[in-house]
């Protein structure tokens, strides 16, 4: 529910320990606690789970995707019926991504100039233009609360001009989309934009796009262009300097990350936002994600294992259904199997983000940290 008393956006930082910081984003839709875990809602749903279920799972904000969307049904048409939160019935704060992304990964058929990218659709191969205006056109048509800034992203191996010529092209694309978001109006007034860091995974040129973001000023800050087959160690090490490049009395947004120890080994360096598809996309692939590491539910050993997937998770799964029964349903290729798993990844990841932000309140952040390692990395 829209509150009018609500902030249009506010960061406050409740506690810190070493570098991990919890805290609360209140917004006009309600409030994010972070560190915050957004589950991907692609095409306005989020894969094999209701809306109220998402939101009792614990997630306080979605994500959407704004290629997709403006593929089909079309950001128009959202518009029409009434904006992304009602045409899916989620009433809470919802960010979209800029398109950007997809773009580069999805259509081998682009054409990248100053002036945005043109593409050929996944779908039924019809051209489009992307430019920061339109995806910010588009993002205000669909109604999001905190909009991402339209920029590209490099494949992480290209030579270090390449990087640099891509990242300073985003920056630009950065102050075009802050001119393109400002000139909506009431949405303006009522949302969100954080912009976009780059520079793959070398520090001068993370600081020189930091730098060059700040200037512009945005909302909250995302780290960009990692989780893209670099691998953790070299992942991590990039989070080592980027989340301190950027201003520390904003958001800072990890895209596309990830795994849970990923989540944890990030949030110890400073990150207070991810979203990635792997617990849905998991939950409809037999993978369930427990304290105690990833479980492939296919496996026979679970076969007559009446026990839950989890003993310490909290989700109705778990209090409802056993392994044998959630391996039988997998192994018959059964809806309800892909539905239940992905309620339990989806909460665990709930919990997971939850557990990190009450032992960064207590001040034993190193000890969860470690704690959960021993668990979740434990070689069985």
């Amino acid at each position: 529910m829209t509150s009018q008393s609500n902030p249009r956006f506010e960061f406050q930082i409740h506690a810190t320990d070493g570098k991990a910081r919890t805290g609360v984003i209140r917004m006009r839709r309600g409030e994010i606690r972070t560190p915050a875990f957004m589950p991907v809602g692609t095409a306005a749903t989020v894969k094999a789970m209701k809306p109220q279920d998402v939101r009792a799972a614990g997630a306080d904000i979605i994500l959407g995707n704004t290629y997709h969307l403006m593929l089909r049904p079309g950001a128009e048409r959202v518009a029409r019926l009434g904006g992304l939160h009602k045409f899916m019935n989620w009433n809470r704060p919802i960010l979209t991504d800029s398109g950007g992304y997809q773009v580069m990964s999805l259509s081998d058929l682009r054409k990248i100039t100053e002036e945005g990218v043109t593409f050929a659709s996944h779908i039924d191969g019809s051209r489009h233009h992307l430019t920061p205006e339109r995806s910010m056109e588009i993002q205000r048509l669909l109604g999001s609360d905190i909009v991402m800034c339209f920029d590209e992203c490099p494949k992480i191996d290209q030579p270090r001009d390449v990087i640099a010529r891509s990242m300073e092209m985003s920056m630009r694309w950065a102050k075009r989309s802050r001119e393109g978001f400002d000139s909506g109006g009431e949405h303006a007034a009522s949302s969100a934009l954080f912009g976009i860091q780059q520079g793959a995974l070398d520090e001068g040129l993370r600081k020189a796009s930091a730098d060059a973001l700040a200037d512009i000023g945005f909302d909250g800050y995302a780290i960009g262009g990692l989780a893209v087959g670099e691998g953790q160690e070299a992942m991590f090490a990039t989070l080592d300097f980027a989340p301190g490049q950027l201003p520390a009395d904003r958001p800072r947004y990890l895209m596309g990350v990830g795994k849970p120890d990923d989540l944890v080994g990030a949030v110890e360096r400073g990150v207070d936002m991810f979203d990635c598809v792997l617990p849905t996309r998991s939950g409809r692939n037999g993978q369930a994600f427990t304290w105690n590491g990833p479980l492939n539910m296919r496996n026979a050993r679970h076969a007559e294992d009446t026990g839950p997937i989890d003993e310490r998770c909290t989700c109705p799964t778990c209090g409802t259904y056993s392994r044998a029964y959630i391996h039988h349903l997998i192994r018959s290729g059964e809806i309800l199997g892909a539905m239940l798993l992905t309620e339990h990844n989806v909460s665990f990841y709930q919990q997971l983000m939850q557990g990190m932000r009450d032992a960064i309140a207590e001040g034993r952040f190193a000890a969860f940290a470690a704690d959960f390692r021993r668990d979740y990395l434990r070689q069985e």
